[in-house]
This record gives structure tokens, sequence and C-alpha cells, in this order.
């Protein structure tokens, strides 16, 4: 049966897309290409069976079949872009995605691409292989746009329908018509100038936030080491009603979107000549957090009498955000190694993550929260669910450090 719009890729970008878009009454086909796979899973969780057969009687529905694809009004791919070795978004996925979809692509589809991309994406990498694929020209025969994800798994305030979309067309027609489909999901449709302006709002936000958050995670050190409580700072800092916005510091950083400098422009194979330093500063200061928050740890046991070796520690909170499962470049595992090669027992509570593997090597779980904090040396937490009674764990855990400020003040160690 054929449908109005195929979401290629059901991640992280893609499964809320289709949910938004089968609520908005749009029919919808979620490709993905191995059929094994299990597609059906956002970073807040896996979809309930309700939730499923609600969806595909709303008209989504799931094919590996690549026929699907030349059947609908509106492609958009939202196919990952993980960081490479040398810290490169790898468009390998995106590159498969549009060689499957120009196979088919007919003439009036509007073609979307929502996956993070460097400035010059989509004119530059992807045009050429939709081109090529089908014979038609962009911007003639078939539409092409970019829309930066924005999706926020867990928020409970944003959502797909009351956040803002922008949109960059390759011509003012591609951008109307990428704005018409859009325009069914959001309250809001924030027209760039084009694709490339588009991209680079999309980096300019990933990068805003890496930014300061490794801004606030220096001053945890700072703080930390000339007796400042930085979390009162932050109350304090955040009554300016202008000039300052509150960010918090952590444990490290995680999730989808990574801090990319955009003048290394790798499919193309050329670059500026420069990098954006505080770009590749603040990655460099967020990637120390887990090796910090593991040295916190051994000098809080030491200070208790206990060595680092033998002791039990206990990791609550082990994704990359609160609420979620997602896992992806969350610093728990990272902590959890370095705390296992001074010599740690690690055990880990997470509603979110019914199993764990660290070095290769399952952590055990622990059943009983309030239970096995008062039997650890050390309880760390890292991601502050909001299941979590942290009133109650703080007066169980023999000894705690809270990486989020999220306990009651006073009542444990904080980063």
């Amino acid at each position: 049966m054929p449908a109005d719009l195929a979401v290629i890729g059901l991640g992280p970008l893609g499964l809320p897309l289709a949910r938004a878009a089968t609520a908005a009454g749009i029919s919808t086909v979620g490709y993905a290409p191995d059929p094994h796979a299990a597609p059906l899973t956002a970073p807040d969780g896996p979809l309930t069976a309700t939730e499923l057969r609600r969806l595909t009687a709303a008209g989504f529905r799931t094919t590996d079949d690549p026929a699907a694809l030349g059947r609908v009004r509106t492609a958009v791919i939202c196919a990952p872009t993980p960081l490479g070795a040398d810290r490169a978004l790898d468009l390998t996925a995106v590159a498969d995605a549009a060689r499957t979809l120009a196979a088919r692509l007919r003439p009036h589809t509007t073609v979307v691409l929502e996956s993070a991309a460097y400035p010059g994406t989509t004119e530059d990498f992807l045009r050429p292989l939709l081109e090529e694929g089908s014979g038609l020209t962009a911007g003639r025969d078939f539409h092409l746009a970019c829309s930066p994800p924005r999706h926020d798994p867990g928020n409970r305030t944003h959502g797909y329908a009351n956040t803002p979309k922008v949109i960059g067309g390759l011509t003012p027609a591609c951008t109307e018509a990428a704005a018409a489909f859009y325009g069914r999901l959001t309250d809001k449709v924030v027209r760039a100038r084009g694709p490339r302006e588009a991209e680079t709002a999309g980096l300019l936000e990933t990068n805003y936030r890496h930014l300061n958050i490794a801004l606030m995670n220096e001053m945890a050190v700072f703080c930390h080491d000339i007796g400042v409580d930085l979390w009162d700072v932050i109350r304090c800092a955040e009554t300016k009603p202008f000039g300052f916005q509150a960010f918090r510091p952590g444990p490290g950083v995680g999730g989808h979107a990574a801090p990319v400098d955009p003048n290394y422009l790798a499919y193309q194979g050329r670059s500026l000549g420069y990098p954006l330093r505080m770009v590749e500063l603040a990655q460099e200061v967020n990637d120390r957090m887990p090796g910090y928050v593991a040295r916190r740890c051994a000098t809080l046991l030491n200070e208790h009498g206990k060595s680092a070796r033998g002791a039990r520690v206990l990791l609550i909170g082990v994704t990359y955000k609160p609420d979620i499962g997602d896992q992806e470049g969350a610093p728990a595992r990272e902590i959890a190694a370095r705390l296992m090669e001074l010599g740690a027992h690690i055990t880990y509570h997470d509603p979110y993550v019914p199993r764990w593997t660290v070095l290769d090597r399952p952590v055990p779980r622990a059943d009983s929260l309030h239970e096995s904090a008062a039997d650890a040396d050390l309880t760390v937490l890292l991601q502050p669910h909001r299941t979590y009674d942290l009133q109650g764990l703080s007066v169980k855990a023999q000894l705690l450090l809270d990486t989020r400020g999220a306990t009651p003040a006073g009542a444990a160690h904080r980063l």
C-alpha cells in the first residue's frame, strides 16, 4: 500500500519522526534495510505493543523492501552519522540511503536530509548521489532540502509539535515543499536561506551545548580545588535575568550529537586549513571528565580509609540522559572501566538497562537500589532518573558521589 512519507533509518532520529507523522495522520512507511534488526527502538525506549498497534492502525508500517521508497511524496533520510576514529562524521549510511532512494526516486518527490551533517553535505554530497542514481535534477525534477535534527529524548516539555523546525531548500520551491510537509507536524517552521545555513544552524546548536558544558566542567574541577560550592554558584548566577544561561557539569558528555569541526570536510578531502579551536578544546575538556570522576572516586575512598582495590562501587544510571535507555556515548562505561582497572568491584543500577557489559565482561546488576547502596563502599550517581528516590538514596548510601548535583544540598559529595 503506498504511503505519503518514507522515513529512511528508524533510529533516534527516524522513529520520533515516524511517530509524529503518524500521529498527524500521515501514512508513513519506515524503511530499515536489515530485516533482522530491531528498528523500533527510540532513545526513550522500545515501542510498547500497545503503541505499535496504535501506530500500525494509524497507517505506520516498516519494510525492508526498497520498492516502497518509489511510492511516496516525501522521503526523509535519518541515517546515523557517527564520528569516526579521526573525529570526522561518517556519512556511509547517508550514502547508502541516498543510493537506495535514488534508484526509485520519482519526479516531484520531496527529499529531506535530517541526519547530522557538515555544511555543504546536502548540496555537495547528497545531491550528486540522488541525481546520478535517478537521472533527475534536484530543484527541477524533485525537491531537495535539509532540516537539522532537534529531537530531545526524554524531554517532557518540548516535543515534535512545539519545537520549531529549521528548513533550508536547494531552491525557494524546495524550501516551500519541505515547509509544507513539516508544517503538518510542528507549530512553527523556520526557513533558512539554504541547505548550508540549515546545516550550520544544527552544527552551531550542538557545538554551543558542548562548549558551555565544557566551561562548567572546567569550573567544577576549579571550584573543587579551591573549596567553592559550584552548585551554589550556579544557583546564584542563574538569577541574572540577562546575559547568562545556566549549564551544569557532569561526568562526561554522551549522545548522538557530538561536537564537530565543520572545517574538516572529510567527504571532500579538504579543509579551510585551520581548526575551530574552541570546539577542539571543549572536546578535550569533556573527554577528560570520566577520568576525573574515577580519580575523585579513588580519592573519596582513600579519605574514608578504603582503597579502590577491592572496593565495592555501585554506579547508578548508566545511560547518556535521564529517563531513557540509550547508552550512546555515555561516560558510565569509561568510568567503570577505569575503576575496574584500579581493582574495584563494580555493580550498577539502571531501570532502563537490563544488561550491561564493560571491558567485554558483564557487570552485575543491583536488584534493590537502597540495599545495594547501603552495602557498597561508594555509590556514584551518574544519571538521576526520575524513578530514583534521591532523598532515600542519600540516607542509605555509606558514601555518595553525586556527579549531577541532583541530591539534596549537603547530602552527598558533589562533582
